[in-house]
C-alpha cells in the first residue's frame, strides 16, 4: 500500500513538474496559441461546407489556410505603408495646433484668462504628444519587430490548420479528461460552445463589420487620416454600448462647421447603416437565447486588453462568460441577470 501511495505521489509530482515547464515553454506563445484556436471557431461552419463537398480534410484545411493568408497579408501589405504616412501627418499636425486658441476660441462665454487657456492647452499638447508618439512606436515596433511576429503568425496558421483538421480529436481528448459527469459535460460543452459563438460573431465579427462599413464611408467621402479612423471605428465597433457613432458623430459635425455638407451626409448615412446592420446581423449569427450581458463583454473587454493586449478583447470576454457557465453549474441554475433573457 505504501509503494502504490508513494508511486501515485511521484506520478503527481513529475505531473506537476512538467505541466510547470511546459507552461513556461509555452508561454511566449500562448496568445499564439489561442489566437490559433479561435480563428478556427470562427472559420470552423466554411470549413465544414467545404468539407462536405470534396471529402478531404487535409485539403479543406488547406483552402481554408490559404483563404486566412489572402484575408491577413494582403490587406497588412497594402495598409501598413498608408497607416505610417497618416500617423506621421497625424503627429505633425497635432504639434502645429494652438490649443490655447482652441480653448479661447470654443469657451467664450466662460471668459476663460489667458493664464487659465495657456495651462489647459499645454496639458491637452502634452496629452496629444504622449498619445501620437505612443501611436508611432507602435507602428515602429511593428517593423522592428517583424521576424518575431512571422514566427508568431507560423504558430498561429500551425494550430490553426491543426485545429481546423482535427477538432474532433481535441475535443473527444477533453471530454475523456472532463472529470464531471456526461450529464454536465453535455450541458458544459453545448454552453461554451453557445457563448463562444455569442461573443465571437455577435460581438468581435459585428462589430468589426460595422467598422468596416463606416471606413467605406470615409474613404468614399475622403475623410482625414480615413485608415487610423477606420481601424479605431473597428474597435469602438466591437466595444459593447460605444459602437462606431463614436467616430461619424463627431466627424460629420467637423464637416458640417467646414461647409463640406456632402461629405457630413455621406458619413452620416454610412455611420446610420453600420448602426442598422447590427440589428440586421446579430439575428443571423446569434440565437436571442445565447446573448450574453453587455457589461459583462464590456468588461471583459477592457480587462483583457490590459492584461493580454488587443487579443485580450477577445479573451477577456470569453474567460468571464466560462466562469459564469461554471458557477451556473456549481449552484445547479442558470443566471438570468448575466446570460440570456437580459433586457434591451
Amino acid at each position: 500500500m505504501n509503494e502504490t501511495f508513494f508511486r501515485k505521489i511521484a506520478i503527481i509530482i513529475i505531473l506537476a513538474i512538467l505541466a510547470v515547464l511546459s507552461f513556461f515553454l509555452l508561454k511566449p506563445l500562448l496568445l499564439s496559441i489561442i489566437f490559433g484556436i479561435i480563428l478556427a471557431f470562427i472559420f470552423t461552419p466554411v470549413y465544414n461546407w467545404l468539407y462536405k463537398k470534396i471529402k478531404s480534410k487535409n485539403l479543406s484545411a488547406i483552402i481554408i489556410c490559404i483563404l486566412l493568408l489572402t484575408l491577413i497579408v494582403l490587406p497588412i501589405w497594402f495598409l501598413i505603408p498608408i497607416a505610417v504616412q497618416e500617423s506621421i501627418k497625424l503627429y505633425t499636425a497635432s504639434q502645429k495646433i494652438d490649443y490655447s486658441s482652441l480653448i479661447e476660441r470654443f469657451l467664450p462665454a466662460f471668459k476663460v484668462s489667458e493664464q487659465f487657456s495657456a495651462e489647459i492647452g499645454s496639458a491637452l499638447h502634452s496629452f496629444v504628444t504622449k498619445l501620437t508618439n505612443s501611436l508611432m512606436n507602435s507602428l515602429s515596433n511593428l517593423i522592428f519587430n517583424f521576424p518575431t511576429l512571422v514566427l508568431r503568425f507560423i504558430v498561429v496558421i500551425f494550430v490553426f490548420f491543426f485545429v481546423l483538421r482535427d477538432k474532433e480529436e481535441f475535443i473527444l481528448y477533453i471530454k475523456e479528461i472532463f472529470p464531471f459527469s456526461k450529464e454536465i459535460e453535455k450541458k458544459f460543452f453545448a454552453s461554451t460552445k453557445q457563448i463562444t459563438s455569442s461573443i465571437l460573431y455577435g460581438q468581435i465579427l459585428i462589430g468589426a463589420i460595422q467598422g468596416l462599413v463606416l471606413g467605406v464611408g470615409l474613404f468614399i467621402f475622403k475623410s482625414p487620416n480615413p485608415l487610423l479612423l477606420t481601424l479605431f471605428s473597428v474597435i469602438v465597433g466591437i466595444l459593447p454600448i460605444v459602437g462606431p457613432a463614436i467616430v461619424w458623430v463627431p466627424l460629420s459635425l467637423y464637416f458640417f462647421i467646414s461647409g463640406n455638407n456632402l461629405p457630413a451626409i455621406g458619413i452620416i448615412a454610412f455611420g446610420l447603416i453600420s448602426l442598422f446592420s447590427d440589428n440586421l446581423l446579430k439575428p443571423i449569427f446569434v440565437s436571442r437565447r445565447t446573448e450574453i450581458h453587455p457589461g459583462i463583454v464590456l468588461i471583459g473587454m477592457i480587462g483583457g486588453l490590459f492584461l493580454f493586449g488587443v487579443l485580450g478583447l477577445i479573451i477577456g470576454p470569453l474567460i468571464l462568460a466560462y466562469l459564469i457557465i461554471m458557477l451556473e453549474f456549481y449552484k445547479g441554475k442558470k443566471s438570468s441577470i448575466l446570460i440570456g433573457n437580459h433586457k434591451d
